[in-house]
């Protein structure tokens, strides 16, 4: 269990960090399709999708631990079914 969760160059246990840009436009975005409708709610579901993508990917690519590349890889996993699915 230590080597999953280890920061490969502090040392530290990671499970989770401060949200970095793309975390904070996908959490902004999301929010913000709760209160509007119509070609805005679209417009700001696709950049919350594409934030979290960017988000998952730099997590899978350079992730501080195997725990949190895996996270990156599942969630980029998740967002492509979604897509295939035309969700």
């Amino acid at each position: 269990m230590d080597w999953i969760f280890r920061d490969r160059k502090t040392g530290k246990i990671v499970i989770a960090q401060f949200p970095s840009i793309p975390l904070i436009a996908w959490l902004a975005a999301t929010a913000l399709t709760l209160l509007t409708s119509d070609t805005v709610h679209t417009v700001l579901g696709y950049v919350a999708t594409v934030a979290l993508v960017v988000w998952a990917g730099d997590e899978l690519l350079r992730g501080v631990n195997p725990f949190r590349r895996l996270l990156g890889a599942a969630v980029l996993a998740w967002e492509v079914v979604s897509l295939i699915r035309g969700g």
